[in-house]
Order: structure tokens, then sequence, then C-alpha cells
């Protein structure tokens, strides 16, 4: 559980892992390359698609969002990624 407040530094463990499309999108958002590896190794391809396609604003860096779209195969160039998430106020 330790490592688990390395990416959700903010809630109690138990409330982190409620809201695993967030706990695997701030691995994805923060982790090195060794996280990188155990994610892919733990988690279905689908959970990780699954966490950037329905990303809320701040969850990935354009690093990072980038990193992913093309990790993942969802992207062959620049002009395949989306915009990352923005906040909309009323």
């Amino acid at each position: 559980m330790r490592e688990l407040t390395k990416y959700i530094w903010w809630k109690k463990p138990d409330e982190a892992m409620q809201d695993e499309r967030r706990l695997i999108a701030q691995v994805m958002c923060l982790g090195d390359w060794d996280d990188t590896l155990k994610l892919e190794s733990n988690v279905e391809r689908e959970a990780l698609i699954g966490a950037i396609k329905n990303a809320e604003a701040g969850w990935f860096t354009p690093r990072a969002w980038h990193f992913w779209h093309y990790r993942l195969g969802l992207a062959k160039n620049e002009s395949d990624i989306p915009q990352l998430p923005v906040r909309k106020f009323r």
C-alpha cells in the first residue's frame, strides 16, 4: 500500500483503490519506466485505453498524453492525438 501513496497521496489507500481508472491514469502519468512495465503486465490493455479515453482534465501531462497514445497504438502521428481534456466553467 505504501507505493500506492506515491500516486494518490491525497486519499487513503482504501479510497484510492475504489477509483481504478484514476489510479491507472496516475501511474500512466507519474510512473517511471519500471512502473510502466509493471502496469502493462498487470492491467489489461482495455483498462489502459479506458483510462486515457475517459480521462478528466488534469489527469495527464502533455508528455504522458502523447506517450500513451503512441504506446497503446491509438496514434500513428501527431494529428491522431486528441487535445488534452480541459476544465469547462459555466
